[in-house]
């Protein structure tokens, strides 16, 4: 396929949960959050050299791609798997950072405060994931956690969800007056098991029983 109508084929998608557009790599940490984000959600690619507008400026130097590098093997942890394309389109170069789902669930990115945090891509933003979705990565890379018994605090658990539609994590905790370990990791496994819905809104996850 032709190149540029291959890219424009792109552009022309915007941004989305499995397209994210970079302008210029300027500071690796921040290209570390959407590889993070990507590995963790679905898998995507990171079209680098294309301004939040779709249009094409262009990776200016050599020091931007040892930085898209950085990014997914110095800090991340543990490193992402990641694909570098470049293409040339009307006088310029760009670069598609294609990132697989990664097997080995969550990877972290550092951040400026010197931590190391997951992120999940919801749409199009990299957001920082849950407690919940880090209980839930646990019991998928184990051989334990499944749903085998219903006991009182599950029962706790799920009184304190159903209590009222769109909770906070930190008010189902609360309300289940269970130690919060415990209540984030049956949490997790209800969600898993499609008895409890979390979504995100207004940037923060919220929890209801499925009825």
């Amino acid at each position: 396929m032709n190149e540029r109508k291959y890219i424009l084929g792109l552009i022309a998608e915007g941004e989305h949960q499995q397209q994210d557009f970079k302008y210029k790599i300027s500071d690796a940490m921040k290209l570390a959050k959407s590889v993070s984000a990507f590995a963790n959600t679905d898998g995507g690619r990171l079209l680098i050299g294309v301004r939040d507008d779709g249009h094409v400026s262009g990776v200016r130097s050599e020091e931007e791609i040892f930085m898209m590098h950085a990014a997914a093997y110095k800090y991340c942890q543990p490193s992402a798997s990641i694909k570098f394309d470049t293409y040339h389109i009307d006088g310029r170069t760009l670069v598609i950072a294609t990132v697989p789902p990664s097997e080995k669930k969550p990877v972290r990115a550092l951040t400026d405060d010197g931590r190391y945090r997951a992120f999940i891509r919801m749409a199009d933003e990299n957001i920082v994931a849950s407690p919940v979705h880090l209980a839930i990565w646990r019991e998928q890379q184990s051989q334990h956690g499944l749903l085998t018994q219903y006991d009182e605090a599950e029962q706790q658990l799920m009184t304190a969800v159903g209590f009222r539609p769109q909770q906070t994590l930190n008010q189902i905790v609360r309300r289940s007056r269970l130690p919060r370990n415990k209540a984030v990791g049956l949490l997790a496994r209800l969600v898993r098991y499609g008895l409890v819905e979390m979504k995100l809104t207004d940037h923060q996850f919220l929890f209801t029983l499925v009825k």
